[in-house]
């Protein structure tokens, strides 16, 4: 099944006495992109975490631009801050030699810098505390990612189908043409030239006529291209209708992309070679399906 590079995914989770006073919030947003970028917004402290968190994308996500954000919120009744009896008390000894006499109010003491401290100043300790939950905070938003990825996925298949059976309806058109054009050209030619001959009052040899129109019809011979098309349609369709759960990392984007860039080559040489307004009226509209066709592809990862 085809996966969507755009999704969207959250989870919510809450310690459970493994050192986490605190619930973890993880958002995850993802967009088409050719390569895999990872850019994370953490709490304040937790920069040791990125690596890991990276890693953690990287094993579910082979291509997009990735927005992960972790937010974190200290329950009620933690301890956030504490005091440093050792910074107070110089303060206050300190106070008491410029004035033995007057005793400083507390409220004041502790708007001192250094009396209170924030408890997330251990920050390597913390985050190690905390990473469990993240990690598994982490799983549960990339897993909601990938349904709304896989979602999406099963909705541009479809379509990309859809799409394909266009394709294969002008190229079959475009088969039933194509020996109509070499006679054709072979009626008008020998028109042209019995014409000419006439006037000249010359005689049109046959051997001279038939040698013209064999030249032609080897330059406007498209059964390499249209077979070289019907096995690209036939590869395309595997890949879209793939059902077997494949890896991502097979790289199912990349060779669509690259199928889709063999349509148009071949789509292309068709029109330079038919020279007939009926093969090329098709050529143009296949061309306009191809680029619908890129433009999905371009968001399948």
């Amino acid at each position: 099944m085809l996966l969507s590079m755009t999704g969207f995914g959250t989870a919510a989770l809450t310690g459970n006495g493994e050192g986490c006073d605190c619930s973890i919030f993880v958002e995850i947003k993802t967009v088409n992109n050719r390569y895999l970028k990872i850019s994370t917004r953490l709490p304040e402290g937790f920069v040791s975490l990125e690596s890991r968190i990276e890693a953690a994308i990287r094993e579910k996500i082979v291509r997009g631009t990735v927005n992960a954000t972790i937010r974190m919120r200290q329950e009620a009744g933690a301890m956030r801050y504490r005091l440093n009896p050792a910074v107070l008390n110089a303060y206050v000894e300190q106070l008491k030699r410029i004035d033995p006499e007057r005793n400083p109010s507390l409220d004041r003491l502790l708007r001192l810098p250094g009396v209170v401290e924030e408890t997330y100043g251990e920050e390597n300790a913390r985050a190690e505390q905390v990473w469990p939950t993240i990690e598994r905070a982490l799983s549960l938003a990339l897993e909601e990612l990938r349904k709304m990825r896989l979602a999406e996925g099963v909705s541009m298949g479809n379509d990309l189908l859809g799409n394909l059976d266009g394709l294969v309806g002008h190229l079959e058109e475009i088969e039933r043409l194509a020996p109509k054009v070499v006679e054709l050209y072979r009626v008008r030619l020998a028109d042209r030239i019995g014409k000419v001959m006439q006037e000249m009052d010359l005689q049109l040899q046959h051997a001279d006529l038939v040698r013209e129109v064999a030249l032609f019809t080897d330059r406007a011979d498209i059964s390499e291209e249209t077979v070289r098309l019907h096995s690209h349609f036939n590869q395309f369709r595997e890949l879209v209708a793939d059902k077997s759960g494949r890896d991502p990392r097979e790289g199912v984007g990349r060779k669509l992309d690259f199928l889709t860039q063999e349509f148009f080559r071949e789509v292309n040489t068709i029109g330079s070679k038919a020279g007939d307004a009926g093969i090329t009226k098709h050529v143009v509209e296949m061309k306009n399906i191809i680029e619908r066709i890129r433009e999905m592809v371009q968001n399948v990862e």
